[in-house]
């Protein structure tokens, strides 16, 4: 995975779970200001997630596969580790309130400190998915509210069955 250094590419990470509109509004938005973007699909361990590392790299890349210049990959360990081995120098992000620009703030003087030759780009989210995230996603699957104006459609055919393979599994438990 190693390359050269470059300014021209960049990475954006996540966790993906599931990957929502307000995703790849940025990933579109990144794509056209550098000449590669990779999307890093990553782990959170302080979060229960509903697909798998590999599972949500999958939809990453169902999702972006139009764009030629967009790479997914799926990493374990810290973000900036992980542009430094794709030899990029720019961390992507996006902003979508003030509490996520006060937390991605303090994530990027970290991860400077970590790496001073990484620098961090923040692109502000549209406005109709400043209040969209993959949490307020995954609870609206799960009480079978509309998914349409949130997920791409491949995305919410994955989601809608992984609620029912869960809630069948939990009918059978407690059943």
């Amino acid at each position: 995975m190693a390359t050269a250094t470059s300014y021209r590419t960049a990475v954006y990470t996540g966790v993906f779970d599931p990957i929502h509109l307000g995703h790849l509004d940025i990933i579109q938005r990144g794509s056209r200001l550098y000449d590669r973007l990779i999307v890093g699909v990553g782990h959170n361990p302080e979060k229960q997630p509903f697909f798998t590392l590999e599972e949500r790299a999958d939809l990453v890349r169902n999702v972006v596969a139009a764009l030629p210049n967009v790479e997914v990959h799926p990493f374990t360990g810290l973000a900036v580790q992980f542009v430094r081995q794709v030899g990029a120098r720019v961390m992507l992000r996006g902003l979508r309130t003030l509490t996520d620009m006060e937390s991605e703030f303090m994530m990027s003087l970290t991860n400077l400190n970590l790496d001073p030759e990484i620098e961090t780009v923040f692109l502000m989210a549209k406005e109709q998915y400043s209040h969209v995230s993959s949490t307020l996603i995954r609870q609206i699957a799960t009480f079978h509210g509309p998914l349409e104006m949130f997920v791409s459609p491949a995305v919410k055919l994955v989601l809608e069955k992984r609620v029912h393979e869960r809630q069948s599994r939990e009918k059978g438990i407690g059943g």
